[in-house]
């Protein structure tokens, strides 16, 4: 009589980041709209002067940049005694620069932080390329594989029954749902770590993990 036999196989691999991408804005409220907007825009553009040297051809330590549209608003915030302020006006836009040299990622953050009032960084995404991406995780997924053949045949050679035979492969959790109590695994690829202020921000990138789980099904003896 055949046995099936169904199991889980993962595998993690760290790299360390190949890229790192800045999300700031530059943002400003006061009593009136154009001096708020007028110092956004001012920044901005002083923003914008010190990333374009910086993507100079293919040697500059800048590989993209962005930002978005300048946007303003306004409302009438209440104090803790419930009285309507008088109205507050706010303009703020968003920029996005992708490094791949972390040291120049470091200095322009922190000149920025400790000279553009309005400036904050939210976060710092570290990332891989696409292609150093897309071949680790062959290699991840390879070796999930091997890992869910490894532990399926040890569970058949506790039980003296033979070579096991593959029947089914899939993603964690696609081989039916009483098969994923604790929820699937999905490939991870870049990390985000918040940002301080400073003159000088000390960035010590983590490694990238790339993780991959699937369940596998298999059988052994005659059927």
């Amino acid at each position: 009589m055949a046995t099936d036999i169904t199991v889980r196989g993962s595998y993690s691999a760290f790299e360390p980041p190949e890229r790192g991408t800045v999300h700031a804005t530059i943002a400003y409220e006061g009593a009136a709209m154009e001096p708020v907007y007028g110092r956004v825009a001012r920044d901005l553009e002083s923003v914008k002067a010190s990333i374009t040297p910086l993507k100079s051809g293919n040697e500059g330590p800048v590989t993209w940049w962005s930002a978005e549209q300048l946007r303003t608003w306004s409302n009438r915030p209440w104090n803790n005694e419930g009285k309507q302020l008088p109205m507050v006006h706010h303009a703020s836009v968003a920029i996005e620069v992708k490094f791949h040299d972390f040291a120049a990622l470091s200095r322009w953050a922190g000149e920025h932080i400790a000279n553009t009032e309005g400036f904050r960084v939210s976060r710092v995404e570290w990332a891989l390329t696409v292609d150093r991406r897309e071949a680790l995780l062959k290699e991840v997924r390879t070796r999930a594989v091997q890992d869910a053949v490894r532990r399926a045949q040890q569970y058949a050679d506790a039980l003296g029954l033979g070579e096991i035979r593959p029947v089914a492969i899939a993603d964690a959790g696609m081989l039916g749902a009483q098969l994923d109590p604790h929820g699937g695994q999905s490939p991870a690829y870049m990390r985000a770590a918040a940002m301080g202020g400073g003159a000088e921000v000390a960035l010590v990138p983590e490694h990238i993990e790339v993780a991959v789980a699937v369940d596998a099904r298999f059988v052994v003896g005659d059927a």
